[in-house]
């Protein structure tokens, strides 16, 4: 095989790999959790079952079918790049991280555009099942992602006495986030530190 085909299977083996990973954990917390319930792995790591209707990390910021149509292009879009770029001759690490932000992706997209018509959504705490096609809790595109790693490393409360904040509860990592959107961080964190200037041989 030559160069580019070992790239470009390396690229599907990868995306592959991600996907599985990310969706087996997805659907191991949703069916086998409520919703919110936690589970404690130490002080500062908790699987903590929550969905959310928007980005990484649990944000809500766009509308839901613009946010997962935009998904959908930028997946397509990187699909093409990194074509392309394997064509050009392209940097096994530079391929690496393009890999992990579009799997990351994928796998994110595949909550929105399925989960709704696949999964019931029961109140805790009952737990959710698979029922048949199109008879879930939403629509197609319309399904939310599932979020489950928290890592509330340090938390204080903030003295009364500081404007804005005092008395406040802070807890430093608040976030909750899921397989892919770890994925996504460290390929775009990685892209950032390593190849911001120069990517191609």
């Amino acid at each position: 095989m030559t160069r580019k085909q070992v790239q470009a299977l390396t690229a599907v083996c990868l995306t592959i790999g991600i996907i599985a990973i990310d969706q087996a954990i997805k659907v191991a917390v949703k069916t086998g959790m409520h919703m919110y319930q936690s589970i404690r792995v130490t002080d500062w790591f908790y699987i903590l079952f929550t969905e959310n209707d928007g980005m990484a990390f649990g944000m809500e910021v766009f509308n839901k079918w613009f946010l997962t149509s935009f998904r959908i292009v930028a997946v397509a879009a990187l699909i093409w790049y990194i074509c392309k770029s394997i064509k050009s001759g392209i940097r096994w690490g530079y391929l690496v991280c393009l890999t992990l932000v579009t799997a990351g992706a994928a796998g994110n997209i595949f909550d929105c555009l399925f989960y709704g018509m696949i999964f019931n959504n029961p109140p805790a705490p009952l737990k959710a099942e698979l029922v048949s096609w199109g008879t879930g809790y939403g629509q197609m595109m319309l399904g939310r992602v599932v979020d489950m790693f928290y890592f509330p490393l340090v938390e204080w409360d903030w003295p009364s006495w500081l404007p804005f904040v005092g008395g406040d509860h802070f807890i430093f990592f608040s976030p909750i986030f899921n397989f892919a959107d770890a994925c996504i961080s460290c390929g775009v964190i990685a892209l950032i530190i390593f190849y911001n200037k120069k990517m191609f041989r």
